[in-house]
């Protein structure tokens, strides 16, 4: 990564102030906790928001770094799974876990992925849903197979079956995470290279927008100020400092929240750390009451 670019074009730094209102929720794909855990305890130390969802924290359960996180002054739901995937729940206050597995997808106990977790904050009844939605490309030694992309597809068709059951129980819920999808041509710095991708198809833009299309509000299309708006840049081929890069994060607002929504918007400095993940921290808050 070379940083002192004197050509630079990556994201301008942020001015977010570290006062983020009554109820403020984080996203993002740290790609492995353990390498990452220095700058996630230094995000929650300097911007403190009440649920931090975390996805590919690349761990089993049992080697989540719970006392440092609670050092920290948080509580952690964790489904881990060795060396790939795995979604964690940060909270100020302790969570109730409602379920770390989505039902319908095509899993089974030989070959779970860890990619779901949902809490439910047993005081308000807000549910705060984490999600790592399959990449679905085809494996490096078998470029015509379409196996993972029909993963991604039934994994993705199993959430919204499931979202839509939490709307008609009009439950208060934050849903973010990971999804690997490129809705729009706009959301990615050169849409032809990623055309006919497990990220553009229209089977996987169409199962994105389902969630829209149930009246769920997303907040950083609302409220984003980051512009291009890019919440993944690889570590390949210089693309921070070009700013070369792709929204894939998303925070989506139930409607019993999303008259409440104020503030929402990219971490993009968080990219520019030394030994960063690809994909930078996602937030948004909402007024009090």
């Amino acid at each position: 990564m070379n940083e002192g670019s004197e050509n630079s074009n990556k994201p301008p730094p942020s001015h977010a102030s570290s006062d983020r209102g009554a109820l403020s929720i984080t996203s993002w794909n740290v790609n492995s906790i353990k390498m990452r855990l220095p700058q996630l305890l230094a995000y929650l130390k300097t911007y403190a928001p009440d649920i931090m969802m975390l996805q590919e924290i690349k761990t089993e359960t049992d080697g989540f770094p719970y006392l440092e996180i609670e050092s920290a002054g948080y509580h952690a739901l964790v489904k881990g799974q060795k060396s790939y995937n795995g979604v964690a729940i940060l909270s100020k206050e302790k969570l109730e876990l409602v379920s770390d597995k989505l039902s319908g997808t095509p899993d089974t106990e030989e070959s779970h992925q860890a990619r779901y977790i949902e809490a439910r904050n047993p005081k308000s009844g807000q549910r705060f849903v984490c999600v790592y939605v399959p990449n679905g490309e085809p494996p490096a030694n078998d470029p015509k197979s379409t196996h993972k992309l029909e993963y991604k597809i039934a994994w993705m068709d199993a959430l919204n079956n499931h979202i839509k059951i939490l709307m008609q129980q009009d439950d208060s819920f934050v849903l973010g995470g990971d999804f690997n999808v490129i809705e729009k041509d706009s959301d990615v710095y050169n849409i032809a290279e990623f055309k006919n991708s497990a990220f553009t198809v229209p089977q996987i833009r169409e199962r994105f927008r389902v969630l829209a299309f149930m009246g769920l509000t997303n907040a950083l299309r609302l409220k984003a100020t980051i512009s291009p708006l890019y919440s993944y840049w690889d570590y390949r081929l210089d693309a921070w400092n070009l700013n070369h890069g792709i929204l894939l994060d998303h925070l989506f607002i139930s409607p019993a929240l999303a008259d409440k929504l104020d503030k929402a918007d990219v971490d993009a400095d968080f990219r520019n750390n030394e030994k960063a993940s690809d994909h930078a921290p996602i937030w948004c808050s909402f007024i009090k009451n």
